[in-house]
């Protein structure tokens, strides 16, 4: 297995592969360290492209073994071109990331399954975590599938589509009365007295390494080459961060050729403290979130000041997208590509709209939007645009609603 040790992404202080939440010294976040000979060996073109369609093609550059075998494996998902959007907001070339294809619809997926992965590896017979309601999904699918139990820790207030969902799969879920960082904070202090396998707490140094496969993937589907801008929600910012390291991987080990892309994070007006901090160019700072994009409603983001930073190395930038807006977007992404994404989505592509006004973005650059999750789990801000217009079953009536349309 490439992966060797952990590393604290500030002191330098090293750890064994083990399940660790944070640093011992300093209780910064843990990185995994990888051989970079193994890495260079194992990571080519050739090896990739004949890999599994998921995300474990790019085993070499993940901190666990592959699982034999690999059930209901994310990844590799949909890179589709989005030529009206694209005329729409004025750019060259407009792609959708759509990681709504992967097994409980969310890009989730993809780091449970690593987290879960490394979780059998050391023995951990339990899934747990703390979740805005998408973690919930890919826990509780994964633990199903891998014939595991789950606790899932949400706040009261989740979207019942998202609860249903995971309830579907067998989880326990507690509806804890308090926000995400309620949760969060919870699954922390239980972490030292269960033997079980918190996926956003003592297993977060793998899990996150899942999300760069979303960079790996769009520069495979490009083509093997690189895009110049990537617009990506940000909650705990990890998501960001690890887009930005994927590329990096790739630049490094020559897998492809340029300049990296442009990072473009996204934050709804309810729950800003990462692009807040960017715009006054400070230390992310804790909120109480108030949004309708409850996927992305972390007030005290564990990876904000490393999503800041990434975004400044890119020379990109982070926009704030009204309340009011989020579903106005999501309606422009459905109506102008097929695509329904959840708020979030909604979120992501406002940002892009506000990046192409303010110039972040220009009308040359081809430009990759992740989408993160499905529109069916987040309902509640379109409701009200759902208006049938109701008539008998005679023909002569619908002639004479659509004389009146017209």
């Amino acid at each position: 297995m490439p992966a060797t040790h952990l590393r604290c992404t500030e002191c330098g202080t090293e750890a064994a592969l083990e399940a660790v939440s944070a640093c011992e010294r300093c209780f910064a976040p843990l990185e995994p360290v990888y051989d970079p000979d193994v890495v260079r060996r194992e990571a080519t073109r050739e090896r990739i492209a004949a890999g599994p369609s998921s995300l474990w093609r790019y085993a070499p550059l993940l901190p666990v073994a592959p699982p034999e075998p690999a059930l209901l494996a994310p990844g590799f998902t949909p890179l589709v071109a989005a030529p009206r959007l694209a005329a729409e907001i004025g750019v060259r070339e407009l792609y959708l990331k759509l990681d709504t294809a992967n097994p409980t619809h969310s890009f989730k997926d993809r780091v449970v399954a690593v987290a879960c992965a490394k979780a059998q590896e050391l023995g951990l017979e339990a899934l747990a975590c703390a979740s805005t309601g998408n973690l919930a999904n890919a826990v509780a699918a994964r633990a199903a599938v891998e014939g595991l139990p789950a606790t899932i820790f949400c706040p009261a207030d989740v979207e019942r589509e998202k609860l249903l969902a995971t309830a579907a799969h067998g989880a326990t879920i507690y509806a804890v009365r308090g926000n995400y960082d309620a949760c969060s904070r919870l699954t922390i202090e239980l972490s030292f007295e269960l033997p079980w396998a918190f996926v956003n707490v003592t297993l977060r140094a793998y899990y996150a390494e899942g999300s760069k496969t979303l960079a790996y993937e769009v520069v495979e589907q490009l083509g093997w080459e690189l895009p110049d801008v990537v617009v990506v929600p940000v909650a705990s910012g990890s998501l960001l961060q690890r887009t930005e390291r994927g590329f990096d991987d790739f630049r490094s080990l020559g897998l492809v050729d340029g300049p990296p892309p442009r990072l473009i994070g996204s934050q709804p007006y309810g729950c800003s403290p990462v692009a807040t901090a960017f715009a006054e160019n400070r230390h992310v700072q804790p909120v109480r979130p108030d949004t309708v994009a409850r996927s992305l409603a972390i007030g005290n983001p564990a990876d904000g000041d490393a999503a800041v930073a990434a975004v400044r190395r890119s020379g990109g930038a982070m926009h704030t997208v009204a309340e009011d807006a989020i579903g106005e977007n999501m309606l422009l992404l459905a109506s102008t590509t097929g695509v329904f994404g959840e708020t979030a989505a909604g979120v992501t592509l406002g940002a892009l709209r506000a990046a192409v006004e303010n110039g972040d973005v220009g009308p040359r650059d081809r430009v990759v939007l992740f989408v993160t999750g499905d529109g069916l789990k987040t309902l509640d801000p379109l409701r009200d645009r759902l208006r049938p217009v109701e008539i008998d079953a005679d023909a002569d009536a619908v002639l004479e609603a659509l004389t009146l349309v017209a």
